[in-house]
């Protein structure tokens, strides 16, 4: 049998831990949910259901080993000997956030709510995690191994990447930089590079093409055609960008036209860090959190610029 010294369990907060976390108490989250006409039961089943798996959980890794549980936040700071077997019970995300910190240890990933969570990187139920771990222990499980992303900075700091990395500008306005490739240098401005392992292909990668593919239908252009508005246009345009297609998430409405008849209206389901601001100005903010729906809709003043 494989020696291990531990089982560290690694969890994350759901929506409803962090909105009670945001307003002290269940009964105010509750209020706040309800009085902003949002199912609060939605929330609360998610909670219970996650709450259930992870006690079954527990009760299922009984092997003699002590079992630590550690919140996703901590996982940066943990520090790992390589004698734990680590198992995570949460998103697909979850497994991709941890793998990178603990080197070569096995890692069992364990989805919680098959019915709400796709679970690509989480093979095993409940149910099965005993198993799955048992063959850890025992040295018969299979694995399959994930080539991870690297960055080196010139001063020696290094960074992993599960799915990807991004190099690019911490907020929305534009990067600039000069790209080597292929003994090629050329200096560009864009939103940034993604760099994507093959894990994470299905992820982000995708939804570029996913933009891609529909903005161009929702316009009714051709891929490679220029397309603007001009500036006196009474209309605004929208567009989701790097939509991403899930069980729970679709890509249908990637692009389209807002008028002051046919206005845009956004509910936020982010249980914090939602915002909202204009122009770059991250400073000067709207909070756009769960709760909250935006209405967008071209605005009756006009500017007024000088032009030759």
């Amino acid at each position: 049998m494989a020696e291990y010294e531990k089982i560290v369990l690694v969890t994350r907060k759901t929506r409803l831990a962090e909105l009670v976390e945001r307003f002290n108490t269940r009964s105010q989250a509750r209020f706040y949910l309800e009085h902003a006409g949002q199912d609060f039961e939605d929330y609360a089943r998610e909670d219970d259901t996650y709450r259930r798996a992870l006690d079954g959980l527990r009760g299922m890794l009984d092997f003699g080993l002590p079992v630590q549980q550690v919140d996703r936040a901590l996982v940066p700071t943990f520090l790992f000997t390589g004698k734990e077997l680590v198992v995570t019970v949460g998103q697909d995300g979850l497994v991709a956030n941890v793998a990178k910190y603990v080197g070569t240890q096995p890692l069992v990933g364990v989805n919680p709510d098959p019915a709400r969570i796709d679970g690509v990187l989480l093979p095993f139920g409940v149910d099965s995690a005993r198993v799955a771990v048992r063959h850890v222990l025992e040295e018969r499980a299979r694995f399959r191994e994930v080539t991870l992303a690297e960055a080196v900075l010139s001063d020696g700091q290094r960074l992993l990447g599960f799915n990807d990395l991004f190099l690019g500008a911490r907020t929305h306005v534009s990067a600039r930089y000069t790209l080597h490739h292929e003994r090629r240098a050329e200096s560009q401005s864009s939103s940034g590079i993604i760099v994507s392992t093959g894990a994470g292909s299905s992820g982000w990668l995708s939804s570029v093409f996913t933009l891609a593919r529909g903005l161009t239908e929702a316009t009714g252009g051709t891929p490679g055609e220029t397309w603007r508005m001009a500036w006196e246009d009474p209309r605004l345009a929208f567009v989701v960008r790097e939509p991403f297609i899930s069980r729970h998430s679709a890509a249908s409405m990637v692009g389209g036209f807002v008028s002051a008849e046919t206005e845009l209206q956004v509910e936020s389901r982010m249980p914090t860090g939602g915002v909202i601001f204009s122009d770059g100005v991250e400073e000067d903010f709207l909070a756009f959190n769960a709760g909250t729906t935006a209405r967008v809709r071209p605005a009756a003043q006009r500017a007024r610029l000088v032009v030759h």
